[in-house]
């Protein structure tokens, strides 16, 4: 008696399917089984296999300095700014459509409020803008008498806007020192001063567990770690997470914007080092290194309908017309996917 068995590799790129006959019990079949476990094993391993691919969703968009991705999952688009093209970004993945709206002052970052429009850094301001009529409404101004702007800025889990502002900067990483602060705007409308003598104020993120913040300040180019209470906003126990070190600028560059994943671990675009690098924040070892064909690499975000396309921004402001030639697609939006991990939807503003 002969038992027939059938083997099908569901792998299109394979393409082709075996079949074996043999003797019950005999040799032949105990060799066919040793042949079938062996072949699952690399085939399952494929199937696991993702293949990672960077491409330009929007092609040389800004001018001068991309940063603040956000994926409004509200309406499926991402949002961005050009920070001094003075300019705020929409594009929508579905219609291919990369709307823009002018403002009168630099935009470090951007966020969807809740009720309606978007709070911007403008300048030196926090202001909320009114995409169809233009109108801005100047919520609050900071660091008055200074040349300071607002750089960088997130909403938390329960809605506030964090956002800090860096002092003037005559070339791309090199403010006046120590002349930035990181404000929690609440949802009751107050400002509130949470961290001073900020060089460049950039990245923020939290964990799942809403306990901890991250944030970055790129000039000591160190990600600190606080405690976060998420009933009162207050943080404290700051501490280092992920220090980029000495020796390390060639190859590592500058942190500047970040996001976070589901796993908790944390996405920094390398300023001056064309990369994403995810780091495990309770190490702070690298885990994974993306490369990015741009140079100064700002920000990144998670998006798509599954969150699971990481967006990046990066900047022009600075760059040599050798780099530009190297990196044709500088000032561009890159996504990226295939990277086997997803992030959270990202917090709006609940004022």
């Amino acid at each position: 008696m002969y038992s027939v068995i059938t083997v099908a590799l569901a792998l299109s790129h394979y393409g082709w399917f075996t079949v074996f006959t043999c003797k019950d019990n005999g040799p032949e079949q105990r060799l066919l089984q040793i042949y079938l476990y062996l072949g699952f094993c690399i085939t399952s391993k494929d199937l696991g296999r993702i293949e990672m691919s960077v491409e330009v969703v929007v092609k040389n968009s800004c001018q001068s300095i991309g940063e603040g991705p956000h994926w409004d999952d509200r309406t499926n688009s991402l949002l961005y700014v050009d920070i001094l093209s003075n300019d705020v970004h929409r594009w929508s993945p579905d219609t291919g459509n990369d709307e823009k709206i002018h403002l009168d002052d630099s935009v470090g970052f951007v966020v969807p409020c809740r009720k309606g429009g978007y709070i911007v850094g403008l300048g030196r301001s926090l202001s909320h803008v009114d995409w169809d009529s233009r109108k801005i409404t100047k919520l609050h101004e900071v660091d008055k008498g200074t040349k300071n702007r607002f750089n960088d800025g997130k909403c938390d889990p329960r809605g506030r806007v964090w956002a800090g502002t860096m002092g003037y900067e005559s070339e791309p990483a090199n403010p006046e020192r120590e002349r930035g602060s990181l404000f929690r705007l609440d949802v009751d409308g107050s400002l509130h001063a949470c961290v001073n003598k900020i060089n460049i104020s950039n990245g923020l993120a939290w964990t799942a567990d809403n306990k901890t913040m991250y944030y970055i300040d790129s000039l000591p180019r160190k990600v600190y770690g606080f405690d976060y209470d998420s009933e009162t906003g207050n943080i404290s126990n700051q501490r280092v997470v992920v220090d980029f070190g000495e020796g390390t600028i060639p190859t590592l560059g500058y942190p500047d914007g970040m996001c976070i994943d589901t796993e908790d671990k944390i996405w920094v675009a390398c300023y001056g080092a064309a990369k994403i690098v995810r780091f495990d924040p309770t190490t702070g070892k690298q885990l994974k290194t993306v490369d990015i064909p741009a140079r100064r690499t700002t920000s990144c975000c998670f998006g798509g309908k599954n969150f699971d396309e990481l967006y990046v921004t990066c900047g022009v402001q600075g760059s040599t017309k050798e780099e530009r030639e190297k990196y044709p697609m500088t000032g561009s939006v890159f996504r990226v996917t295939g990277l086997g991990v997803r992030g959270r939807p990202a917090n709006v503003y609940e004022g």
